[in-house]
């Protein structure tokens, strides 16, 4: 059988400033394979025209949409309906969404209670579109901690939710590779980048031996989630396609269940 290439991209918000024409035109330079769109500057919740406008400059450029990277947190009265709507019209599959604003640990029963309520709601008008939600794998969320991830889903309880995982810098590499084992096929997408203690930015070739060790745990879990390219070092475009030439090389190299060797 073929060797299976993980699929790369870039999210958006590593260049908040440019044009979403300009993060087209990078992403296809990069010969990277996709592009996660952002909802806080290039296409922000509810406005459909730009949302339709990133949709069709990406699939004209050869790209896939990987997916509408919203900012809906399941605050109290915050509307999903507009994140829905904008994803549908970017052609996106998945929504990306924040889980609430606090460790799962440190929310009390009944937040934690109208935080699954308010993502079941999130998730039940996402799959009367199609559309499947991840979280956010983050810091300040209820999904800080692998443990609290799953007691997050668990208790959102759809089977068109799932998660992203991201390497948390404060932590140690063997509980990371305990998280990306734990959540296993719960891991939709993976934002990539080489960070350590304080969001010190390095570049990602930097991190290689850290990220083989990810890559085979993914491979471990029988998963082929998509790679996005998140900051870069300076915010450089010269540090942009350095890090997409590293992580297209880890990609073409990483195997899937039962390929030929």
């Amino acid at each position: 059988m073929a060797v299976v290439h993980l699929k790369t991209g870039l999210t958006s918000v590593t260049f908040r400033r440019k044009t979403q024409e300009e993060i087209v035109a990078l992403a296809a330079q990069a010969q990277l394979d996709g592009i996660e769109w952002g909802g806080d500057v290039h296409v922000p919740p509810g406005d459909l025209p730009a949302a339709k406008a990133a949709g069709r400059l990406t699939r004209q450029a050869g790209l896939e949409v990987f997916s509408y990277g919203s900012y809906f947190r399941g605050d109290p009265g915050e509307d999903p309906a507009p994140v829905v709507e904008s994803a549908r019209a970017l052609g996106a599959p998945l929504v990306r969404v924040w889980a609430g604003r606090a460790p799962w640990e440190r929310c009390s029963p009944q937040e934690r209670c109208r935080l699954a309520e308010a993502f079941r709601q999130a998730a039940d008008l996402a799959r009367e579109a199609g559309l499947r939600l991840a979280f956010e794998y983050h810091r300040d969320t209820a999904t800080q901690t692998v443990q609290g991830a799953l007691e997050l889903l668990k208790s959102v309880g759809r089977a068109n939710v799932c998660c992203y995982w991201q390497p948390n810098p404060d932590i140690t590499q063997e509980e990371r590779l305990e998280e990306i084992r734990a959540l296993g096929n719960e891991i939709a997408h993976v934002h990539v980048f080489a960070w350590t203690e304080g969001n010190v930015r390095h570049p990602l070739s930097q991190g290689e031996k850290p990220w083989k060790e990810y890559l085979a745990a993914l491979k471990q879990t029988g998963t082929t989630p998509r790679l996005i390219l998140e900051f870069v070092k300076d915010d450089s475009e010269t540090a942009f396609f350095q890090d997409a030439a590293t992580l297209r090389r880890w990609a073409a190299g990483t195997k899937g269940e039962g390929d030929a060797t």
